[in-house]
């Protein structure tokens, strides 16, 4: 019996050496693990960077929540499934940027730049947006549902398939937009520019065209 328990003992403390040689604690893990920094900002929520330049950086899959990155230089960044929950981005550069299937709940970015900027199937909800530039943005198939998106120009921009649903978009300009098949039910567009945009396929059930300027405009309704 003696030495069937010593046998027993050895094979124990084999097994328990390969486990520790072949495998780093959990703990040593997270203690070795550090956000990653780009030109002095680094990358984690919270993280207060205003003004940075981060143009080109590559910001993917990170979570960005409550993060300061107002008036920052973020042109051509790649912010692909970024976690922007919370975010400050007002008047920063975003122009080139790729935002697909970033998540924007209650993000700031007004007076921001998003020019030709990529922002497909991003979720958001709540969005602050006023007087933010999407000129030549694709935001196919987007969720931007009661985004706050007054005085916001979205010129020649796609928006197919986006849902606006409940969104603010009075005094917008929307010319040659690309709105087919979008959800713009009970969205304000009062005032805004529709000149030779496309709407064709979209909800518009209690959309408010009050005032707007619709010329050319494909789809849109002809009673207002």
């Amino acid at each position: 019996m003696a030495l069937r328990s010593k046998l027993l003992l050895s094979s124990l403390l084999v097994v328990a050496g390969a486990m520790t040689l072949g495998k780093t604690p959990r703990a040593a893990e997270d203690d070795l693990w550090a956000p990653p920094e780009h030109n002095g900002c680094v990358l984690e929520a919270q993280t207060h960077c205003p003004g940075a330049d981060l143009s080109g950086a590559d910001l993917a899959n990170l979570d960005l929540r409550g993060a300061d990155f107002s008036n920052a230089n973020l042109r051509g960044a790649d912010l692909r499934h970024t976690d922007l929950r919370g975010a400050n981005l007002e008047r920063a550069d975003l122009s080139g940027a790729d935002l697909t299937r970033a998540t924007l709940y209650s993000t700031n970015l007004r007076s921001a730049n998003l020019s030709q900027a990529k922002l497909v199937a991003v979720q958001s909800w709540n969005l602050f947006a006023q007087n933010a530039r999407f000129d030549g943005a694709d935001l196919t198939g987007a969720d931007l549902q009661f985004g706050r998106l007054t005085r916001a120009s979205w010129q020649h921009a796609t928006l197919r398939a986006a849902n606006l649903e409940m969104a603010w978009m009075n005094k917008s300009k929307l010319q040659n937009a690309d709105l087919r098949d979008a959800n713009l039910q009970e969205t304000k567009l009062n005032l805004s520019t529709l000149e030779g945009a496309d709407v064709t396929g979209a909800r518009l059930r209690f959309t408010n065209f009050q005032g707007t300027y619709m010329k050319n405009c494909s789809g849109c309704p002809r009673d207002w």
